[in-house]
């Protein structure tokens, strides 16, 4: 499995570009997105990759962060999404939006991608939409993150094994690991810190033993436009 390549970029093309790696060239597919914010020809450049393999068929694809690595994982698990509809939904949304709209349950946002129909969007919507947290939670500790993509299982047991063990019985997640990891979350999709703040706070106080992905999913709906 190739999951990152670092080069040079050779060329680029409509929807990839050649990255020389010590004089081995590698073909890299990517979103409108992510190719419209890369350097030009000759610049240093690292990406994230996910390899698909066919029998008749072997193409990488690249993404500038491990999250629109994981949302293009997962986006390839839902029936109907191949690796073009991926990147089309990727690439109108940026995975930032990808991780709002789904976790909102925003199907017309997923919709507005190119190829994708109104039952599809569905689809990817109520699949992914239990998912969703724990992506957003996963960018809030991506700093510390080195190695492969975590599934949304071990980020959420990783968040849980974080906190320090003090009582006989400890919760699962103590409830300020919980609102820092949900407030990190929110930040990074934009949201201004007051008034992620007070979302995660209410959030917290009507749930007091939420853990990241509940309080992040109660957070999100209170944020919600009203109306």
């Amino acid at each position: 499995m190739i999951g990152k390549v670092s080069g040079r970029i050779d060329y680029r093309g409509e929807d990839h570009v050649l990255i020389d790696v010590r004089g081995v060239g590698y073909i890299v597919y990517c979103s409108d997105r992510t190719l419209a914010a890369l350097p030009g020809p000759g610049e240093a450049v690292a990406l994230y990759t996910d390899l698909l393999v066919r029998e008749d068929l072997m193409q990488l694809f690249g993404f500038p962060t491990l999250v629109e690595k994981e949302w293009h994982r997962l986006l390839m698990s839902v029936q109907g999404i191949g690796a073009k509809a991926s990147l089309a939904i990727l690439g109108a949304l940026g995975a930032d939006g990808v991780s709002r709209a789904i976790a909102l349950g925003d199907v017309n946002a997923i919709k507005a991608a190119k190829g994708v129909g109104p039952k599809t969007a569905q689809r990817v919507v109520i699949e992914l939409k239990d998912k969703a947290p724990a992506v957003m939670a996963m960018a809030g500790s991506l700093p510390a993150a080195m190695g492969a993509v975590p599934s949304t299982d071990e980020v959420i047991e990783e968040i849980a094994a974080s906190q320090p063990a003090a009582e006989p019985a400890p919760r699962p997640q103590s409830s300020a690991v919980a609102q820092s990891d949900a407030l990190s979350a929110l930040s990074n999709l934009g949201y201004a810190p007051s008034e992620a703040a007070a979302a995660v706070a209410q959030a917290a106080q009507d749930a007091p033993d939420a853990g990241t992905s509940d309080l992040i999913r109660a957070a999100l709906k209170l944020l919600a436009p009203k109306g």
